[in-house]
């Protein structure tokens, strides 16, 4: 990234800082009042020692000692002052990058998240987050407080000596040579690092989503060897920065090491010669050795900053992916249900074929549909395609005749219901998982009423808390059939009148799939429904079955017209009851 880049991407960052000035400005403030305390100190060496041991003035002998107790009153205060408010600033900077992050991840299309590990996701808002702290704090300290301090102990240097000073000058390019080489080493490296981190993250969660499956076939000590070689990695990219980091500032240091003792030796033989005096030579000396630390400093600054940048091309990378798309204008409010499938093909980002090709089908509001057909027939892009996870790659879907693309994403989701084989809960309360999305219009009651009719209200009665007892992690506390019978409830709260149920009952028992299979009976009543099942006996009473092969649809019926078809539907029909 070139420097133009570089600097755009730094005022970019500090827009977010934009909001808090005040805060800003007093810790600039602080961090200058710091600055001045300390290039007065040599500044007061020339007239106390001048003063004191040459011209023995008591004004001097009396009031310097008490100037050197206000320096470090107001040093402290600024000190203070400076360092609470810039990282004041930085946690509100780094909590709003956060929170903005978070606010876009949750408006990414479906495809993003398909092409993206959610470990890299999740170390953007914490890692890298984390990192752009040292740019909008410790880079703003160090570049006012010791930038100052060089321009005022430079100023003071040219006061009692400017030829002498000029020779400081001399080391200038070769220090900035070194200042961007390094530079340039430490965005590489902190890139590789951020990236280590994210693959750290990723064989976290996944040992731990995964831990049953880790158990039970022995995977531990292969996933201890993938967590092992991942924080080797990430531990061998950061000694690279540490590498950069810690070459650049001896290097800068013996740079101008070399330009301040060429200049003590000069000042030394002027003292010898007695052209400066005592109080001007110290002041002197004193001014060129207080030199030396904010210059280490300043060289280290590169580290913090590159560091940063490196995190900020990262989260400006997540904050600058297009949203979903949603161009719709129409607000259905409560639709009837009718629905059309108009030439509709869809192919994914990463697939060489057509997930679907040319589907023609058209479903009355109320109808139950039924979609089968053996895995990778198309039957879940089918159903993603009406929830508007993804967008067709050619025609066009309708629903009660208008274009979805046309529907605000909003009021289209409004009238849609999911209820999957992989339920999601949140680890809150079950009036909370039941309440989703609608917990400001959902009173108690409303909610006992739906897991009634979900038949989950007995199980729940049965718990200690009722309804707000806590489900755990995506629902552990509870058996398959309980949390099936909580996604119900959810979705007949949410009164939407188009419902897609995937797969709802495959993975359950014989006595949950009974109980699971009148809740969903119930919550079809009077809604549009696409069912899509394995098992061919939960869609015999379907209004309509559509068997789906390789993208298409190649037959369609009822159940009695489809077996005595004698198609792909009654060798579906045999296969499946002769196992």
């Amino acid at each position: 990234m070139n420097t133009a880049t570089s600097t755009a991407l730094y005022f970019r960052l500090l827009g977010y800082v934009r909001p808090y000035w005040k805060a800003f400005a007093a810790s600039v403030c602080g961090i200058a009042l710091v600055a001045l305390s300390e290039v007065s100190l040599p500044i007061a060496m020339k007239p106390f020692l001048d003063g004191t041991f040459v011209h023995k003035d008591p004004f001097v002998m009396k009031w310097i000692p008490l100037g050197f107790v206000g320096v470090f009153l107001v040093r402290g205060i600024g000190s203070f002052l400076g360092s609470y408010a810039i990282n004041w600033v930085g946690s509100k900077v780094v909590q709003d990058l956060r929170s903005e992050m978070f606010s876009k991840i949750l408006r990414l299309p479906t495809p993003y998240f398909d092409n993206h590990q959610s470990g890299n996701i999740i170390s953007k808002l914490t890692f890298d987050a984390t990192q752009v702290t040292a740019t909008t704090t410790q880079v703003v300290n160090v570049l006012v407080k010791d930038g100052l301090l060089v321009i005022g102990l430079l100023a003071w240097l040219f006061y009692l000596n400017w030829k002498l000073t000029l020779i400081t000058f001399v080391m200038v390019p070769p220090i900035a040579l070194v200042v961007r080489v390094f530079s340039q080493r430490l965005r590489e490296t902190s890139r590789v690092t951020q990236q280590a981190m994210g693959d750290i993250n990723n064989v976290l969660q996944e040992a731990i989503e995964c831990h049953k499956v880790v158990k039970v076939f022995g995977g531990a000590l292969y996933e201890a060897r993938r967590f092992q070689e991942a924080t080797g990695r990430f531990r061998h990219f950061q000694m690279k920065q540490v590498v950069a980091g810690s070459l650049n500032v001896p290097i800068t240091q013996l740079l101008v090491a070399i330009a301040i003792a060429v200049v003590i030796y000069q000042v030394t033989l002027q003292a010898a010669a007695d052209t400066t005096t005592v109080g001007g030579f110290v002041s002197f000396i004193g001014a060129m050795v207080l030199l030396s630390a904010p210059t280490k400093r300043l060289a280290s600054m590169s580290e913090y900053m590159q560091r940063g940048l490196a995190a900020s091309e990262s989260i400006f990378s997540l904050l600058d992916e297009k949203p979903e798309l949603d161009q719709g204008t129409i607000n259905l409010g409560h639709a009837r249900g009718d629905i059309a499938f108009e030439a509709v093909s869809l192919r994914y980002d990463s697939s060489e074929r057509e997930a679907l090709e040319n589907i023609q089908l058209t479903i009355g509001a109320g109808e139950t549909v039924a979609l089968v057909g053996q895995s990778g027939s198309g039957k879940t892009s089918l159903a993603n395609l009406m929830a508007r996870f993804y967008l067709p790659s050619a025609g066009r879907i309708t629903l009660d005749g208008h274009d979805l693309a046309a529907i605000t994403l909003q009021s289209l989701r409004a009238n849609v219901g999911i209820v999957s084989q992989d339920v999601s809960l949140f680890n809150d309360t079950i009036a909370a998982n039941i309440s989703y999305g609608i917990e400001s219009h959902a009173d108690e009651a409303q909610i006992r009423a739906a897991a009634k009719v979900a038949h989950a209200l007995e199980f729940i009665e049965a718990m200690p808390q009722g309804l707000q007892t806590l489900v755990g992690e995506n629902g552990v506390r509870l058996s398959g059939g309980q949390r099936q019978r909580l996604a119900i409830a959810r979705t007949l709260l949410k009164n939407a009148p188009v419902l897609i149920l995937d797969e709802a009952t495959s993975a359950l028992d014989t006595e949950s799939e009974r109980q699971v299979q009148a809740g969903l009976e119930a919550l079809m009543q009077g809604r549009t429904t696409l069912v899509i099942a394995h098992r061919l006996s939960t869609i015999e009473n379907a209004d309509r079955i559509v068997v789906m092969e390789a993208g298409r649809i190649v037959e369609t019926g009822t159940h009695t017209e489809l077996l005595s078809n004698a198609g792909p539907y009654a060798r579906l029909h045999a296969l499946q009851f002769r196992t």
